[in-house]
């Protein structure tokens, strides 16, 4: 019998926690294996070389360990700066943008041709994935005008939009080829307008529509609160219900995320989770570690669950 000299034995249990933390994922893996997960992109991880870089990383890991990643992307930051660059004015009302024809040519023009083709340079980096698209594309996404409600009254705020129907074929059929569909919130209406959409509705309706198994939603605070401002306890889980009878609550920016993860569980996705894209790797400690470090979302019938495995 061959006994291995002691440093070698002593590198082989060093790594032991490695095989123990692989181990972890093993339940995950099987109960996600080709399954859809929908991502959407958004907040500091846009704008974070490092983060960007991370995040890239994760959405490929998904996909080598035989999960079906679709991502959704805005690009908030980025239309302001080019706007501010431009000199062109650049407001919101009722926590969305003014889209005058203007600002819509600089949307069609950061999301399209700059974020969505970052973003698909840094997933190619690892293998021949991702594909971009916008909304506009095979008529993916169709949307009708949105009007912003201000005391009551509804306003004029341009060419924000609401998306109406979903017609995943062109999406499926990527998904079928093995890529990784990068889609830009851009939808075009039944009026011939081109509308620019909410990321965190166009993610929500794109799960639904394309049976996802989860709706994950990245963003800059740890999750949802229990009860913000008084405290920063984070809510691991609740069901659709809770969260309904939460929404008249929550902050402006945070409503739109948890609206969409609201339509998204109550429509058929599997679970829908809110994440903090300030750390790196948050999505794969999510769906892979017993913990998880988000707030997931379940159906009224879902059992109480830990971490990933719902």
């Amino acid at each position: 019998m061959k006994i291995a000299p002691k440093g070698e034995q002593a590198r082989s249990n060093a790594a032991l926690p490695k095989a123990r933390t692989l181990i972890e994922a093993l339940p995950w893996l099987e109960r996600f294996h080709g399954k859809t997960v929908v991502i959407k992109f958004g907040g500091n991880a846009m704008v974070d070389e490092d983060l960007k870089a991370a995040f890239a990383q994760d959405v490929v890991f998904l996909r080598y360990a035989g999960l079906n990643p679709v991502v959704v992307h805005g690009g908030g930051p980025q239309i302001s700066a080019q706007l501010d660059k431009l000199g062109l004015e650049s407001s919101f009302t009722a926590g969305l943008r003014v889209t005058t024809p203007e600002t819509m040519d600089v949307v069609r023009m950061v999301l399209a041709g700059q974020v969505q083709r970052e973003l698909v340079g840094l997933l190619n980096e690892h293998g021949p994935f991702a594909v971009g698209m916008t909304g506009e594309d095979a008529h993916t996404m169709t949307a009708v005008k949105r009007y912003a409600v201000v005391d009551g009254e509804q306003v004029d705020i341009g060419l924000v939009g609401d998306i109406v129907n979903i017609e995943a074929g062109a999406v499926k059929a990527l998904i079928g080829d093995g890529r990784i569909p990068v889609i830009s919130s851009i939808a075009r209406g039944a009026d011939g307008h081109v509308y620019n959409i909410n990321a965190d509705t166009a993610a929500a309706a794109l799960a639904v529509a394309l049976g996802a198994e989860m709706l994950v939603v990245l963003t800059d605070v740890e999750g949802l609160y229990k009860d913000w401002p008084n405290s920063d306890d984070v809510i691991s889980q609740l069901t659709a219900s809770e969260l309904d009878e939460m929404l008249p609550t929550l902050a402006t920016g945070m409503l739109p995320k948890m609206e969409g993860c609201l339509r998204a569980v109550r429509s058929g996705v599997g679970t829908a989770r809110v994440l903090d894209g300030r750390v790196q790797h948050s999505l794969l400690l999510e769906i892979f570690t017993d913990e998880g470090v988000g707030t997931m979302v379940v159906p009224d019938d879902e059992p109480t669950v830990l971490g990933g495995l719902a």
